[in-house]
């Protein structure tokens, strides 16, 4: 019986161990940043250089107990577990944030001290330098994941993008999110662009075509405005020329003997008594006297015509009064005759 519960505490301790190691396995260095000048600040607006644990698996694992270290002596395997432990900074308890869920990440700020935070570490990181970064399991023995980060400018990162590390530039990092849908999110439409136009020929395509579309807008707008000038040019000749007056004052005469015939023709209507012909006749009348006068139109000219009436003749109107053979009126007084004398 005792040999019995022996077996299966072994067995339980075998298996947590074994699922202890592969939930370990699970996390991995994600992305790393050696000089902080812009990028994001500890809890004292402090900028530190900074190491983010992502947790690859679909399940939670705590990473407290987990060790990390800059030093690659931790690599040489003569050394005991102690030994190595002493070249290594670990991830300390009492903080809710070790417990990384499915796909989450978690920031460790390096050349800190621990006393001003949990996730503060006092792992030295060279700013100026290549990075040797390394992290360990809580046993100090298995090496779970390793990078060597080349030396970076200010605020630029080396990050795990699509399985594969890569430099990103300042204002790329991407500290507690996914670098692959950051990154592209990051990127602005001309970084997106020079991505997928590396040697420039599409650019200058469409740079060209946007010069040549606005050279064709400008010709037609202003081969319109030149035609359109041309004919306000050619109306304001017309307008100015003399005949154009008789025939304005033709159409005033016309609209107005319409209006005079529109009302004559009304007058007729209501006037039920009055004969038809005689409104078509007046008509007739005004357009005939209309077109016979037509060409006299002429503003600030009278014509004046001499004609012989006779009707200031004094000797044709005085003739009755001296001429024998003329009728006499009666009614008019006689004037006295003297006899000749023989």
């Amino acid at each position: 019986m005792t040999n019995l519960r022996l077996l299966l505490s072994s067995l339980v301790l075998l298996g947590s161990a074994t699922m202890y190691g592969q939930g370990a396995n699970n996390i991995v260095i994600n992305e790393v940043m050696t000089c902080n000048t812009q990028s994001v600040e500890d809890e004292f607006g402090h900028r530190e250089a900074w190491v983010e644990l992502a947790n690859t698996s679909f399940s939670t694992y705590n990473v407290r107990g987990m060790y990390l270290t800059t030093n690659p002596k931790v690599l040489d395997e003569s050394l005991s577990a102690p030994q190595r432990i002493a070249l290594m900074s670990v991830i300390p308890n009492g903080d809710d944030r070790t417990s990384l869920g499915a796909r989450h990440y978690l920031m460790l700020y390096c050349n800190s001290k621990p006393a001003q935070g949990k996730l503060h570490l006092s792992l030295p990181v060279d700013s100026t330098g290549s990075v040797f970064v390394a992290l360990y399991n809580a046993n100090g023995v298995d090496l779970i994941d390793s990078v060597t980060v080349p030396a970076l400018g200010a605020d630029e990162s080396y990050a795990r993008i699509d399985g594969e590390w890569t430099v990103c530039g300042v204002g790329d990092a991407t500290p507690g999110h996914d670098n692959t849908v950051q990154t592209n999110a990051a990127k602005g439409k001309i970084e997106e662009f020079k991505d997928k136009d590396p040697h420039g020929f599409a650019m200058a395509i469409m740079a060209m075509g946007i010069v040549f579309l606005c050279l064709a807008l400008l010709w037609i707008f202003f081969t319109i405005f030149g035609m359109i000038m041309r004919h306000i040019d050619t109306a304001k000749k017309v307008v100015n020329q003399q005949p154009i007056k008789p025939i304005t004052k033709t159409v005033e005469m016309t609209a107005e003997i319409g209006h005079m015939t529109s009302n004559l023709l009304q007058e007729g209507f209501e006037k039920k008594g009055i004969d038809m012909e005689v409104y078509m006749a007046v008509i007739g009348m005004a357009l005939r006297q209309y077109e016979d006068d037509v060409h006299d139109v002429e503003s600030g000219i009278i014509t004046i015509k001499p004609k012989e009436t006779g009707w200031d003749d004094e000797y044709a109107q005085m003739t009755h009064l001296h001429d024998p053979f003329l009728p006499t009126d009666h009614h008019a007084p006689q004037i006295p005759t003297t006899p000749e004398l023989h």
